[in-house]
């Protein structure tokens, strides 16, 4: 089966994509290029350094993103280099990392809503950007046809 434009259009698949990008972005600690790159990364299952660097080409400079997405743990190594044979080692994302994506369809999907408990940590309402987000989770949680 073939996906076209109109039949994403008509899932409204990105209809708050927005929204949740920068739900999962404020939850687990990245920033929107780290989350758009571990997506892009989890989609190629295994990598290389020179992919990662590859897949950076399209998003603002930081050369602290690799050491920092392997410390938190949403990069892991698969397989180590041994210098004789094996050149140089393979990487793939962390098991939380691909929970934490597979997540972010199952949301835009429609198939879960965001969390509204008092953990969320939109839910502090400590700024204005918190109550407008606030807001836009309770209107995308009722909207019917997402």
């Amino acid at each position: 089966m073939i996906i076209t434009a109109s039949d994403l259009r008509d899932m409204q698949l990105f209809k708050y994509y927005r929204l949740v990008r920068k739900w999962a972005c404020k939850t687990y600690g990245l920033n929107d290029a780290d989350l758009e790159l571990l997506v892009y990364l989890d989609c190629k299952g295994r990598f290389t350094r020179n992919d990662f660097i590859n897949g950076t080409y399209t998003y603002s400079w930081d050369k602290a993103r690799w050491e920092r997405l392997r410390s938190k743990g949403f990069i892991e190594v698969w397989r180590h280099r041994n210098r004789t044979t094996i050149k140089y080692s393979i990487y793939k994302t962390s098991f939380q990392c691909s929970q934490i994506i597979s997540r972010i369809y199952r949301i835009l999907l429609g198939e879960e809503d965001l969390p509204t408990s008092e953990r969320n940590i939109f839910f502090n309402n400590k700024s204005y950007t918190d109550k407008v987000f606030n807001k836009s989770i309770d209107d995308m949680i009722k909207d019917k046809h997402r």
